[in-house]
């Protein structure tokens, strides 16, 4: 299998861009927009090319390239800390408990509150490989190299790391979620909101939003179901995300109420149990792995078998770019 993951590259543009075309709506991260691309691609340019080394407001914007062919089919992103540029703001749901006495009864009702709760935690999104791609384990290449990435910069990220998941998206591209809570507030439709906050960001949430509790069982029926639940196109990323280590904890996205994940950056499986070893050159029986390579610009992951005495097959070395004596991490397929 000849893919392999690289820094994007402002020459990346047009190959995201129609990628962006495909993602049906609701997927903020990755607008169809020319302009909000390239701004993200000089924005991760930037990221790469800074010598912090603590967590800050950075965009590492990673691709999927087909080696034989140059083409990319995929992209995925990685935030060194959400919350600085704007604040980052999630409803977190609760529950408001009143008791009557005349009545002899406690009553509980589960209500969204508007939270930044998760500002100054990491964040993994923006994953979307092009369907003509979607075999051979690559969802899971693409997934799984941001946290080889952040194992490699550990320093450049937070203790808690996030990730959101798109909401029920119906036929027409709206959101049920939407059109029940925040759509009341704001005058415009989903499509319209989520475009406005993928160009402009979500200033537009603080100064319009209400910051009362919004009490579910108020909610239409429509907008009640989908709280909390995953795109039925998201359902394997989530199962993906569990197996690492995440959980749903009671935040939700304010736009279209799906799941946000979040962990501890350090008990993340693949951030946890990544192994990092100095080559001693080329075999071709091990254990299937994810290796990745390089810092910054210069990180590449591949597929790829790791031997017990520190080997690592032809294929990956090419691809990788790397010989005897190069530092490498890698994680069990």
């Amino acid at each position: 299998m000849n893919y392999v993951i690289r820094a994007a590259r402002p020459g990346d543009l047009q190959s995201i861009y129609e990628m962006a075309k495909l993602t049906g709506g609701g997927f903020t991260n990755l607008p169809p927009d020319k302009k909000a691309l390239r701004a993200k691609l000089e924005r991760a340019e930037a990221s790469f090319a800074s010598d912090r080394e603590y967590p800050s407001d950075e965009l590492y914007l990673l691709v999927l390239e087909d080696s034989d062919t140059g083409e990319v089919r995929g992209t995925c992103q990685i935030f060194g800390q959400v919350g600085q540029r704007w604040p980052f703001y999630s409803y977190r749901i609760g529950t408001d408990s009143k008791h009557s006495e005349q009545l002899g009864r406690t009553f509980h009702a589960q209500i969204l509150m508007l939270s930044n709760d998760l500002n100054g935690a990491s964040e993994v999104g923006g994953l979307f490989l092009h369907p003509a791609a979607r075999a051979g384990g690559l969802g899971l290449l693409l997934a799984r190299s941001r946290y080889l990435f952040i194992a490699r910069h550990r320093a450049r990220f937070g203790d808690r790391i996030l990730a959101e998941l798109r909401g029920v998206i119906d036929e027409a591209g709206g959101s049920p979620f939407w059109d029940g809570v925040a759509g009341k507030f704001f005058g415009m439709s989903f499509q319209e909101a989520d475009q406005f906050n993928a160009v402009h960001g979500n200033q537009f949430i603080a100064d319009l939003m209400p910051k009362h509790p919004v009490y579910i069982a108020m909610l239409p029926e429509s907008a009640r179901a989908v709280i909390g639940v995953p795109h039925p196109s998201g359902r394997a990323a989530m199962r993906m995300l569990e197996n690492e280590g995440f959980a749903f904890e009671d935040y939700i996205d304010i736009f279209d109420g799906g799941p946000t994940m979040t962990a501890r950056t350090d008990q993340v499986m693949s951030v946890r149990d990544a192994k990092h070893i100095e080559v001693t050159g080329i075999g071709e029986e091990g254990e299937e792995a994810l290796i990745a390579t390089g810092r910054l610009a210069d990180f590449r992951c591949c597929f790829g078998k790791v031997g017990a005495d520190g080997t690592i097959d032809a294929d990956s070395a090419r691809l990788l770019r790397i010989g005897a004596g190069d530092g490498v991490s890698w994680i069990g397929r």
